[in-house]
């Protein structure tokens, strides 16, 4: 056979990756809820005829330059009772999921985005609108892709991790990779873990979805007839996976579908099910994305002049205590081999901060934690802090001790206007309360420039654990 082959019909092969799920489980389940009403084909939104996918009527045509009333009344269902019906079910089990939603039909129920964002759940791009993308045209669907983006970041506040076409084309994912903003891609069904591919930008991220643990199986000619067939399919799933260990259930369902009461039964019961079994992770896309990237990044590694704005920030947005703007900084200079190494890295985050001027160094100080302070007691530090002032011994002080730290912060703050900070790796209680006592009487200029210096030292350490490898 001669030329590439575009396929990978390999993947992992007989030895798939122990996947690691956080705390030991065996098995990280992802349900996601398809937001699609009021973004499927209909004349009313400039298509050309009405739709005919996924709905009580399963043998349903396009009907050309004519609306669908019943149709159009079975999508309804979805965003006026299912919605609700599954917002309700998830919620009071303290549940976590993804929602892939349109974004045409997001924005005609902005009381169902609100909920979705209240719950906590994870809002990834379903694109423009609930069509077939196939005879587009690459432009034409970049487009459309750019457009649910802006719409979607604008609705929610924030720009989607992930994205799922649903009903792409050979074009999506590379259109995908090339936007930038996106931490992954569901566009695909091959696998039971995730994987990455190589695009354009450099590795990306590929969180498999299902199209047979899906609640679509009730609209289509070979499906579930009744809510017991769903319930035992997604538990024999389940309770295989749960077996093998180290892999991961997704579920589908859709507002219009597994809303409706008697498939929302059947899942109430799976949810009931698994939350019975020990070690499963219950999680949302981005979190088992997230997982992924730190726990198995490509075996190429992930060098920082070849990662995408959204693997950049996956990776570096937390490097500097909630400041993720110097992150986004440091990419858009325009990263080189150079910079692929702690230390090369490491100079354009120190260059960004150095050419701030002071009153933003301020704030880029006060961003940062006392040591043994208010945050640590209510362990709300980020989890760099946490475990390094965890490795100082700061976790473990005496009554005696942790009021000579809050003594010491409150009397540094009332002399400099900022947190004393100190690169704490390698030092003992001692040591650190031997230089707080040192640097309080300091010139508050001084200290200023002191306390730069020691979250340059704090980058540095925290780059070399993150791209030791």
């Amino acid at each position: 056979m001669a030329g590439e082959y575009p396929r990978d019909l390999v993947g992992y092969g007989a030895t798939p990756p122990d996947a690691r799920w956080p705390k030991g489980a065996r098995i990280a389940v992802n349900f996601v809820i398809n937001y699609e009403e009021g973004g499927e084909n209909n004349i009313l939104h400039g298509d050309e005829a009405s739709e005919a996918f996924l709905s009580e009527i399963v043998t349903a045509v396009p009907w050309p330059g004519q609306r669908h009333m019943n149709m159009e009344s079975l999508y309804e269902y979805g965003s006026r009772a299912g919605f609700w019906r599954l917002h309700r079910m998830f919620t009071e089990r303290g549940l976590p999921l993804t929602v892939f939603g349109i974004a045409t039909a997001m924005e005609r129920n902005p009381e169902a985005v609100a909920a979705m964002l209240s719950a906590g759940w994870e809002i990834a791009s379903h694109g423009l609108k609930w069509i077939e993308y196939r005879n587009f045209t690459e432009a034409a669907e970049e487009a459309h892709i750019l457009e649910a983006t802006r719409i979607h970041t604008r609705l929610t506040g924030a720009h989607p991790h992930g994205f799922y076409q649903g009903r792409g084309a050979v074009h999506t994912l590379g259109i995908v990779q090339r936007e930038g903003g996106y931490l992954y891609s569901a566009d695909c069904y091959n696998d039971d873990v995730p994987f990455w591919v190589q695009g354009e930008r450099g590795p990306f991220l590929m969180v498999p979805y299902t199209l047979d643990a899906n609640d679509m199986r009730f609209a289509t000619s070979q499906g579930f007839n009744s809510g017991d067939q769903f319930f035992t399919y997604l538990k024999d799933s389940f309770d295989q996976l749960y077996a093998e260990g180290g892999r991961m259930l997704s579920v589908g369902l859709h507002c219009r579908l597994a809303g409706r009461p008697g498939r929302a039964a059947a899942l109430a019961r799976f949810l009931d099910y698994i939350q019975r079994q020990p070690g499963v992770w219950v999680a949302r896309r981005v979190d088992i994305a997230r997982h992924w990237v730190r726990t198995h990044p490509p075996a190429a590694g992930l060098r920082p002049s070849t990662l995408s704005p959204a693997l950049f920030m996956e990776l570096f947005g937390d490097l500097a205590e909630h400041t993720p703007a110097l992150a986004a900084a440091v990419h858009e200079t325009g990263l080189t081999a150079a910079q692929d190494t702690p230390e090369g890295l490491h100079k354009v985050f120190v260059a960004a901060v150095q050419a701030w001027p002071r009153d933003r160094q301020r704030a880029f100080l006060n961003a940062h934690p006392d040591l043994a302070g208010k945050l640590h007691a209510a362990k709300a530090l980020t989890e760099d802090s946490s475990n390094e002032q965890a490795g100082a011994g700061l976790d473990q002080l005496t009554d005696a001790e942790r009021a000579r730290f809050l003594e010491l912060n409150a009397a540094y703050r009332a002399r400099h206007g900022i947190p004393f900070i100190v690169a704490v790796k390698g030092l003992t209680k001692a040591e650190i309360v031997t230089a707080f006592e040192a640097r309080i009487g300091n010139d508050p200029s001084a200290e200023h420039a002191e306390a730069l210096r020691q979250v340059e030292r704090i980058m540095l350490l925290r780059l070399k654990d993150r791209m030791g490898a």
